[in-house]
């Protein structure tokens, strides 16, 4: 089973990451990609954060403004099945290997992308399989919108 790479997201610090259609990946994460808060995030085992396109879709449909990156996730992913993104599962995007560390905490940087502000609806504790994910890089190299995304089971 495979899907793809639909948005790429970077910023200087803080949210939006907004679109770009390639990038350089390296074991600290995307090249040009920041965080205001490097404490909370970042490093080598959150060196990328993950989200499903169909996950964004349906946030949409209940009425919260979201959109791609404005979570803060750097790869939108497109016809993965989420409910196996989970720790230690392993992704392959182009050339790139990332491996699922953790499911990522949402915080109030991000309630301007829901509803009331009720942010906690992606939160692994109360809402499993609408999380977004980080991940470590295996295998650094560049991407770009399109790239095909599958699982690597070897």
């Amino acid at each position: 089973m495979s899907g793809n790479l639909v948005s790429i997201n970077v910023s200087a610090g803080g949210v939006p990451k907004l679109p770009v259609g390639a990038a350089e990946v390296s074991a600290e994460g995307i090249v040009g990609d920041g965080h205001n808060d490097t404490r909370h995030h970042g490093g080598p085992d959150q060196a990328v954060c993950l989200f499903a396109r169909e996950l964004l879709e349906a946030l949409r449909e209940e009425g919260h403004p979201i959109s791609p990156g404005s979570t803060g996730e750097n790869f939108t992913l497109s016809g993965i099945d989420w409910t196996r993104m989970v720790p230690g599962a392993r992704v392959r995007i182009g050339v790139i290997l990332i491996e699922v560390t953790s499911y990522t905490s949402p915080c109030r940087t991000i309630l301007g992308s829901f509803m009331d502000g009720r942010f906690v609806r992606i939160s692994q504790i109360t809402n499993p399989g609408w999380s977004r994910v980080y991940g470590k890089v295996l295998l650094a190299g560049t991407v770009q919108r399109g790239d095909i995304a599958e699982f690597d089971l070897g």
